[in-house]
């Protein structure tokens, strides 16, 4: 067997396991009960297409294809951020901070200390 050989049947592997691989990961953005594990696989479903094309780039010697897989990178990592802002709120409300006006009514962190080390006495 030849290298070359050799070469276009790792090339066909690779494509093969990039198409399992895309397929699951379909699944995945389909099926994914939040919408953080969508966005998550949709970005997935994005690298290895980029993947796809620069094995397929290399195997058909066709290097206009690894611009197209630049293109493509720069789309989805833009399409990827405008998800994320518009399903991702920016400033979450956190439950475990106390509301302006219960924190105006707790003490200082100083008197706090104090009061710690009076305490410990």
């Amino acid at each position: 067997m030849e290298l070359q050989t050799a070469y276009h049947i790792l090339y066909l592997a690779v494509v093969i396991a990039l198409g399992l691989m895309i397929g699951t990961v379909l699944i995945r953005s389909v099926i994914g009960p939040r919408i953080t594990d969508r966005i998550l696989s949709i970005n997935m479903l994005g690298t290895m297409v980029i993947c796809t094309i620069a094995v397929l780039a290399e195997y058909l010697q066709e290097t206009y294809l690894l611009d197209v897989a630049l293109i493509y990178a720069m789309i989805s990592f833009v399409a990827v951020l405008m998800l994320a802002m518009t399903y991702i709120p920016p400033k979450p409300e956190r439950k475990d901070f106390p509301s302006e006006e219960k924190a105006a009514a707790l003490p200082a962190r100083e008197n706090h200390k104090k009061r710690k080390r009076r305490a410990k006495r």
